[in-house]
């Protein structure tokens, strides 16, 4: 096994190599085909992306602005990190391990994130406020049963988890068409 993949990146590396939208995009490409790829196919679907056009009417210079950057300078970079492998003589990039594991790092802080730890203590707060007045037994409370209280607590819990997961779903790398940056209005 490649010394690059195991060997650990320290945390600065990793933003480091991670702070580049080109390098972002091609992560996001490579987790969401998970095969290796031609270097001409992925410098047109990132031409697409960054110009916010179709893969058919990127023009010959779009392309060849991305394919240049990408061959001369991220490619051989994240190779060098073992985020991913790049056969310069083919013009053939592949994922390793590394890339899906370093695309952690994105996940775990999108741009305009949803406050969902508040979410879930808003609603453990209003939980232990309803059980502690249906405790007391504070009218109006007290017309329905404690059984059809917890249900709509654990309902409610459950609907909201639902919401959560769809939403970490769609943010995540290699997940639908475009990147999440570009699905989101990130920038």
């Amino acid at each position: 096994m490649d010394d690059r993949s195991t060997a650990p990146l320290s945390k600065g590396d990793v933003f480091e190599l991670l702070r580049n939208q080109r390098r972002r995009y091609v992560l996001h490409f490579l987790k969401r085909d998970d095969r290796p790829v031609e270097l001409g196919d992925l410098a047109q679907q990132i031409a697409a992306w960054e110009y916010d056009t179709s893969l058919e009417s990127v023009t010959p210079e779009q392309r060849k602005r991305v394919y240049t950057t990408l061959q001369q300078t991220h490619l051989p970079k994240m190779d060098e990190a073992g985020i991913l492998t790049f056969d310069s003589d083919h013009g053939v990039v592949e994922p390793t391990a590394r890339t899906r594991d370093i695309s952690v790092y994105l996940e775990i802080v999108p741009g305009r994130e949803f406050a969902w730890r508040e979410l879930y203590l808003s609603l453990g707060a209003v939980s232990c406020a309803l059980v502690a007045a249906l405790w007391v037994g504070i009218y109006p409370l007290t017309l329905l049963s404690s059984t059809t209280w917890a249900g709509i607590i654990a309902v409610t819990l459950t609907v909201t988890a639902v919401g959560h997961i769809y939403y970490e779903r769609n943010m995540r790398l290699g997940h639908g068409d475009q990147p999440p940056e570009l699905s989101h209005g990130d920038e």
